[in-house]
């Protein structure tokens, strides 16, 4: 599975979120921003991706992920 397939399977499921990908082999560093994250816990947001990644991280195709998943008030408060 190559990262523009990635990126594309959280875009269609992590509504208006900007996703960014990146791997080393088999494990894959994701970052999303999005208010689609507001009012959800941590745990709640890296559900949302293992639900998307599921099939892949099962098939083998995805060994190991990292995330890191903001909103936008987030993600700017960073800076």
């Amino acid at each position: 599975m190559d990262l523009e397939e990635i990126k594309s399977l959280l875009e269609s499921t992590l509504i208006d979120c900007e996703v960014q990908v990146e791997s080393q082999g088999n494990h894959f560093n994701i970052v999303a921003v999005g208010d689609f994250f507001e009012g959800k816990r941590a745990v709640q947001r890296q559900q949302l991706v293992y639900a998307v990644l599921n099939d892949q991280i099962s098939s083998g195709a995805i060994h190991a992920v990292n995330m890191k998943l903001f909103t936008q008030q987030e993600w700017q408060d960073r800076s």
